[in-house]
């Protein structure tokens, strides 16, 4: 008899996908703290202009989960 896989549940898929945002939020918390990586006697305005893609990246995401700027009702 040959075993039929099961489809994850919603539930299990969830799960899967929380994990992996608190893994990602977790590395970026950690490269935060070591000022991603940039020593301040070296930080230049390329670096500003990265952290302001990233910032602008991240601020979309809290945008829609939070539904404000252009995802606001």
């Amino acid at each position: 008899m040959c075993k039929r896989r099961q489809a994850p549940s919603a539930l299990d898929a969830f799960i899967a996908r929380k994990a992996e945002i608190d893994e990602i939020l977790a590395r970026l918390a950690e490269l935060s703290d070591e000022h991603f990586n940039v020593h301040p006697d070296e930080i230049h305005w390329g670096h500003v202009g990265n952290l302001e893609y990233y910032a602008s990246l991240l601020r979309r995401v809290s945008d829609a989960a939070f539904k404000e700027g252009e995802h606001a009702e």
